[in-house]
């Protein structure tokens, strides 16, 4: 008895809109981090994270099994950098200052001369938020006053031929912490000092680069 196979175009269609168009692995040396507040360390970048998000949940008790529902607050992970330090520490001290503005361990004239430093490296949404105040209305983000304090970054993510594919937007970001220098004359090996740095910030959005709009998930 003679066999048929026949093939369902609607299947056909759809397992074909299935496949994916990048088939090509996200490498992790091809990327370039700039923070508008600190440019001295955007050179000496070596390694840079995309932060873990976190949900949450809660449950809705009943009579029988308690059932899962999703939370309502995203939680971020902090964002780390580490970096080469140059010779006469410019970028160590770049970030070094900014936290001791933020906390003005020795007088108040520290943080107003972070205030002075960063006038002329306001981060994007700050310029939202004085607009927003220029006319008349409140800001959605109170932190956004903060000002100069706080900076925005880009993670730009790159292509096999180094073409950005992918601007990753941080907002709103402040460091938490920076790891000490080691110097060893006892070194026999060539090792260049590196640091690390911990920041804070609102949130980060995804964004085609160059572009004004950022996106929360792929298109």
């Amino acid at each position: 008895m003679p066999f048929f196979f026949g093939i369902n175009n609607s299947m056909t269609t759809s397992g074909l809109s299935r496949q994916p168009t990048q088939l090509d692995y996200a490498s992790p040396t091809q990327f370039k981090f700039n923070v508008v507040k600190i440019p001295k360390v955007e050179y000496f970048v070596t390694s840079i994270n995309i932060p873990g998000i976190t949900l949450g949940s809660g449950l809705q008790t009943t009579r029988f099994k308690d059932i899962p529902v999703a939370g309502d607050k995203l939680t971020y992970d902090s964002l780390s950098l580490s970096f080469l330090v140059d010779e006469n520490l410019e970028n160590y001290r770049e970030i070094h200052g900014w936290l001791v503005g933020l906390g003005f361990p020795s007088k108040h004239q520290e943080f107003n001369d972070l205030l002075s430093v960063g006038q002329d490296r306001f981060p994007i949404s700050q310029l939202a938020s004085n607009s927003a105040q220029d006319s008349g209305k409140t800001p959605k983000n109170p932190v956004q006053n903060q000002g100069p304090t706080l900076s925005d970054a880009t993670l730009i993510v790159l292509s096999s031929k180094n073409n950005p594919v992918v601007e990753v937007r941080f907002k709103d970001l402040f460091p938490l912490s920076l790891t000490g220098l080691a110097y060893n004359q006892q070194e026999t090996d060539v090792n260049y000092l590196t640091a690390t740095v911990t920041f804070d910030y609102l949130n980060y959005e995804f964004a085609t680069p160059n572009s004004s709009t950022t996106t929360v998930t792929t298109s």
